[in-house]
Order: structure tokens, then sequence, then C-alpha cells
């Protein structure tokens, strides 16, 4: 049988999470006890509350732009970010901008 105790204030971390959206962005800085991984941060942060619209299963979360799975546990001073989904494919937008820059050059640009 496994006991788990309280967690006393001397074994919290601080971590920061944020979300951004083109015209908005947060901030939240918050103290969580040590063993809390990334989702339980974002949860506990109020974000959700926040942004209603956030669907935290469609999203992927990283810790300094490094995706990380929800499950990873924090560490102080980690700030967790909560990535929306991409728009458009990366590569097909490179792809179409070197298109277009082929096609300027042939021109006479």
């Amino acid at each position: 049988m496994v006991v788990e105790f309280e967690r006393s204030a001397t074994e919290m971390i601080e971590v920061e999470v944020a979300y951004a959206l083109p015209e908005r962005q947060t901030l939240l800085r918050l103290k969580v006890p040590i063993g809390t991984t990334a989702e339980q941060a974002v949860r506990r942060s109020g974000v959700l509350e926040h942004y209603p619209e956030l669907d935290l299963s469609a999203s992927k979360l990283g810790i300094f732009a490094k995706v990380v799975p929800p499950q990873r546990e924090l560490r102080e001073g980690d700030r967790v970010e909560i990535y929306r989904p991409l728009i458009a494919d990366p590569k097909a937008v490179r792809q179409k901008r070197a298109e277009e820059g082929k096609k300027l050059k042939k021109g006479g640009g």
C-alpha cells in the first residue's frame, strides 16, 4: 500500500505557463508541488478558464520551445508553452515561397 503525504511548502517549485494568440499573450507564474506534470500545471494555472476555446487534448505542450509529453514532470523555472495547431503546413509554405521567388527572378526582377 502506498500512502502519499501532502507536500510541504519547501517542496514546491515555481513554473510558468504560456499561451499566445496573434493578438493576445498570457504568461502565468505559479508554484506547484515537485512531481507536477506539464498538463497538471496548465490545468492548475487557470489558462483554460481564460481561453475556453482552447482544447488541451488537441494542443501540444512544450518547455522552452521543445515539445514534451503532457506527463513530463516539471523542474524549477520551467516554462510550459501551449502550442496552437498549425494552420498551414510549413513545408508547403516554404515550397510556395521558393516557387514564387523563381518566377520573380525569371521575370527580370
